[in-house]
């Protein structure tokens, strides 16, 4: 079957389990691998959230035309921001070690003791920590996989966003 032949009610449950996945690895990687989640990491993981809590919401209340598409609309723009989040980690861990960022202080230290300007930055900007690369798969960091996932979703968004204004959505 093609992606195009799907119906955007099969797209959102696609889009609902394969966030689903993801976010139950971040947690087996924090719990069994023991790595510790850096502040851009905590970002995509939120961004991965409002994705799949969208495509969960949308695949359940198998709305009309007008509403699928606010639901694709608010799935291609939380995975445009993971796509901004996941990119600055890439290209923050293709720095020479010279130019990366000095690490800062605990990601829970910050919400406790500094303004909520400085934890925004901290989440959306990232640091050295967020440099390290602890774990790759096929040559590919975290970062990489979620920038590539982040892309994904966001086509998919964009095809349920074509095919509500053609008129052709399938239920």
């Amino acid at each position: 079957m093609k992606i195009r032949q799907l119906s955007a009610r099969q797209i959102y449950l696609i889009i609902f389990l394969a966030v689903g996945g993801l976010i139950g690895y971040a947690a087996y990687s924090i719990k069994i691998l023991g790595l510790e989640p850096c502040p851009l990491c905590v970002t995509q993981q939120f961004f991965y959230s409002i994705v799949g809590i969208t495509a969960f919401i949308a695949f359940n209340h198998n709305p009309v035309l007008t509403i699928s598409r606010f639901y694709a609309a608010i799935i291609s723009l939380a995975s445009a921001a993971g796509i901004w989040v996941a990119g600055r980690q890439v290209w923050l861990q293709s720095l020479p070690e010279d130019e990366v960022p000095l690490c800062g202080p605990p990601l829970e230290y910050i919400l406790e003791v500094f303004p909520f300007g400085d934890l925004l930055n901290a989440l959306f900007m990232g640091d050295g920590n967020c440099a390290e690369i602890p774990w790759q798969f096929f040559g590919l960091s975290m970062a990489g996989w979620s920038l590539i996932w982040f892309a994904l979703f966001l086509v998919l968004s964009i095809l349920v966003i074509l095919k509500s204004k053609s008129n052709n959505i399938q239920y």
